[in-house]
């Protein structure tokens, strides 16, 4: 599937994909129903019980053979990014090297699958048993990714998966689907045995579908409540899930504050705000504030925003009007219980300028919720003891950053944010793709992260002779 090419469907069962900029319709897929899904799964396992007998350097050789693929399509696929979700092209062509990058870990990942064997003699009767424990893929792993990165979170479901000897069958956002479909078609032309990864799509009622059908494995992206819904209808079922996080950026008074300016922007109004772990809110010591926010105001009057596919695009369009409407709602209600908007704060339609509050309160919608859009939430502090804890009174806990070179205060920010990671003199959207990734409380269950999600996506057997 070539950029602004469709696929031919009938219209009663097509989801229209449309571009978030200009409204233009950019493709469709077919939406799958429960009995098609049940059927993609059924052929995942015959696929997946042929394939777990499979060497790591297969798995390896069809890991990268598929990154190859992305590679020589590379331009292609970051024009369907683009048009389907609104990334600007660099950002759209980022995602693209750094999914290649994830495969390739994978596939590297694959050969250190190690397991281990432990003497029984601590028993009574096992002075000559001998315990070896290796892993075992899970089956089939069920793959549902949210719009934000379409092309890069699938891959490190995929990967992994794949690295482990499972089978996949995936269903991408309807908002955004179109890259998961070429994805597909390029396994195929890298030689993947036709059932091992599979798309379906449709909306909630097709990832029920898909965690109802007899898979080994869910991992989800997205948010709690859809996150919740899917575990209930999963039963027992191992569940990996990110859903989300409203992730701080901490700066104090040594900090580098032009480094931590250029930081804030870069992960606040990167995909206009649409990651899970952007710059949500920003907490800036009392000492370095006005100065701090002064180079901040200046850094954000220069950010380009408009049609994505321009290079010279720093900033595209959110997601869809709803989601423009639900920013635009919060930052209403967040004004009119006393903060101060210092830039920004319109949108035409699904457009939004880069927009800078501050004097937030701490249960001001900005603050208290997880927010898609692109603003920046200013909170000012003086004693950091307090602004962790704070932070750790919230639902979330996926990511943070913290801008200083105080070893003192290094450890006391590692130690004392409850968190699944802790960047230090970077933002919380930092992310390595063999790094594990996740959070705590509201924010998910287990891991990503090439090597960590490779253990989560297999079975320990222990054999004693």
């Amino acid at each position: 599937m070539t950029q602004m090419q469709r696929a031919s469907f009938p219209a009663a069962n097509a989801v229209m994909v449309r571009n978030p900029f200009d409204g233009s319709v950019v493709g469709e897929v077919a939406e799958s129903d429960a009995t098609e899904i049940a059927a993609a799964v059924r052929r995942a396992k015959v696929a997946q019980w042929q394939f777990r007998r499979s060497t790591p350097a297969q798995r390896r050789a069809m890991l990268n053979a598929l990154a190859a693929e992305i590679a020589a399509d590379a331009e292609n696929m970051a024009r369907i990014i683009s048009s389907e979700m609104g990334k600007t092209i660099r950002e759209a062509r980022n995602e693209t090297r750094r999914a290649q990058n994830t495969l390739r870990l994978s596939g590297d990942a694959a050969t250190f699958l190690d397991g281990e064997a432990l003497h029984c003699a601590i028993v009574e009767g096992g002075a000559d048993r001998l315990a070896t424990i290796t892993y075992e893929p899970v089956g089939v792993v069920g793959a549902i990714t949210p719009f934000n990165y379409p092309l890069n979170l699938l891959c490190h479901k995929l990967g992994p998966a794949i690295a482990a000897g499972n089978a996949v069958v995936a269903k991408p956002s309807p908002k955004a689907p179109l890259a998961a479909a070429r994805l597909r078609e390029l396994a195929l032309k890298a030689g993947w045995p036709e059932d091992i990864f599979q798309i379906v799509h449709g909306g909630a009622e097709a990832a029920l579908s898909l965690v109802r059908a007899p898979i080994d494995l869910l991992s989800f992206t997205g948010g709690p409540a859809a996150g919740l819904a899917l575990k209930n209808a999963s039963g027992l079922v191992r569940c990996l899930m990110e859903l989300g996080g409203n992730d701080p950026l901490f700066v104090l008074p040594d900090a580098d504050l032009d480094r931590a300016v250029a930081t804030a922007i870069g992960h606040r109004f990167e995909i206009a705000g649409q990651s899970c772990a952007a710059v949500k809110k920003l907490y800036l010591h009392q000492a370095i504030e006005k100065e701090f926010t002064e180079r901040l105001l200046a850094a954000v009057g220069a950010v380009e925003f408009g049609d994505p596919s321009r290079d010279d695009t720093d900033m595209g369009p959110v997601i869809d009007e709803a989601a423009a409407g639900q920013v635009e709602v919060r930052i209403n209600a967040t004004i009119a219980a006393g903060a101060r908007l210092l830039h920004g704060g319109t949108r035409e339609k699904t457009l939004f300028a880069p927009t800078v509050i501050s004097g937030v309160e701490p249960g001001a919608p900005l603050i208290a919720e997880e927010t898609f859009g692109p603003v920046i939430a200013i909170r000012s502090f003086s004693d950091s003891a307090e602004a962790i804890a704070e932070v750790n009174s919230g639902a979330y806990g996926l990511q943070a950053g913290v801008f200083t070179n105080d070893h003192a205060l290094i450890k006391m920010f590692s130690r004392d944010l409850v968190v699944g990671g802790v960047m230090i003199n970077e933002g919380p959207d930092f992310r390595a793709e063999h790094v594990p990734f996740g959070g705590v409380k509201r924010s998910g269950l287990g891991r990503e992260g090439v090597r960590i999600a490779l253990r989560e996506m297999s079975e320990p057997k222990v054999v004693i002779d």
